[in-house]
């Protein structure tokens, strides 16, 4: 006769107290079996809102929520990203294109940045192979023949300013040597700094004397200088030499046989140093009658290779005002026969 095995349980009545262990365990289980009152549940920001209804007489997917539309986030306005507004009827629509940068204010040239080795103001010069030289109409010289300071405005081939040039004489030497006298030319970058100094000495004015020749000293910063312009003897056409700081020939000018043209441009060429090949020129510019009949207010053009070096493009500028003064500068409303003319 087999027994099975029963758990010790001592026979104590109930009624001192004493409970077996698997009844002490139930007792101590205290797990309520419905949520206390007054539960706070989620809190409100947390709560999906409801999005746009549906159209009128659209009927919901099997699965969608009434209120919701689907495809979109609830609370959200297709088209826009999550926590932007969306456009209020009465305000511009949003940009989407940026505005450009804007140059300096007056039509100036914007100075080109990062550049190394290059004298202060002569930034200008690296990203241009152009430049269109204007003199400005005096109307006091004009009428009465009173010789002024003449005064420059240089530009880019799009019409920006670059640089102002201003003539720095006293009123004896301007009006007692007329276009032969010394002067000291003061050009200005947009923020009013000379960048380049130009000194004209006085010198002979005739193709048969020969040890004093026309000659321009380019400064940049003024007191560095940076080149010359010297002109060569020659009879039958002007010629110039462009040097650099060492005094090294670079570039050489050779002007035409008739520097006066009746409705057409006067050239003068710019060649290698070894006057073979032509790299640019300096042309006088036809700008009209009334201009160069009352006037010398003079246009000019300068063309040059872009790699050339800066400082040698801001001496081919000087010999633009070097060959403006012997050849096409007035004196008693008279065009000038420079050297070289016959």
């Amino acid at each position: 006769m087999s027994h099975k095995p029963t758990p010790y349980s001592p026979n104590f009545p109930p009624g001192q107290g004493y409970m077996s262990p698997m009844e002490r365990e139930k007792q101590n289980e205290s797990y309520p079996m419905n949520p206390q009152g007054g539960y706070p549940g989620p809190p409100p920001n947390q709560m999906p809102q409801p999005g746009p209804a549906l159209p009128p007489g659209a009927q919901p997917l099997p699965g969608m929520q009434p209120g919701y539309q689907v495809g979109f986030q609830p609370g959200y306005q297709p088209g826009f990203s999550p926590g932007y507004p969306h456009p209020q009827p009465g305000y511009p629509a949003p940009v989407i294109q940026q505005p450009a940068p804007q140059g300096p204010p007056g039509g100036w040239m914007t100075i080109p940045r990062g550049l190394s080795n290059c004298p202060p103001g002569l930034e200008y010069l690296s990203m241009i192979d152009q430049l269109l030289v204007h003199q400005k109409v005096e109307l006091l010289e004009s009428f009465v023949g009173f010789e002024t300071n003449n005064k420059y405005t240089v530009k880019n081939n799009i019409g920006q300013k670059v640089y102002f040039a201003v003539e720095d004489n006293d009123c004896c030497t301007r009006n007692c040597c007329g276009p032969m006298r010394p002067f000291d030319m003061k050009i200005f970058d947009n923020f009013q700094n000379e960048v380049i100094h130009l000194h004209r000495p006085l010198a002979c004015d005739s193709c048969w004397c020969p040890c004093w020749l026309q000659s321009m000293e380019v400064s940049a910063p003024p007191g560095t200088v940076i080149g010359s312009i010297e002109q060569e003897w020659s009879i039958c056409k002007p010629c110039y030499v462009i040097k650099n700081s060492v005094g090294d020939i670079v570039l050489r000018i050779k002007g035409p046989l008739c520097t006066y043209s009746i409705c057409g441009n006067v050239e003068f060429n710019v060649y290698s140093k070894d006057g073979d090949t032509k790299v640019g020129k300096i042309t006088k510019q036809w700008s009209g009658l009334a201009r160069e009949i009352f006037t010398d207010a003079d246009y000019f053009g300068i063309t040059f290779p872009m790699d050339l070096d800066v400082r040698i493009k801001a001496v081919l500028l000087g010999a633009c005002f070097l060959i403006d003064f012997m050849f096409f500068e007035k004196s008693g409303n008279r065009e000038q026969d420079g050297p070289g003319m016959l």
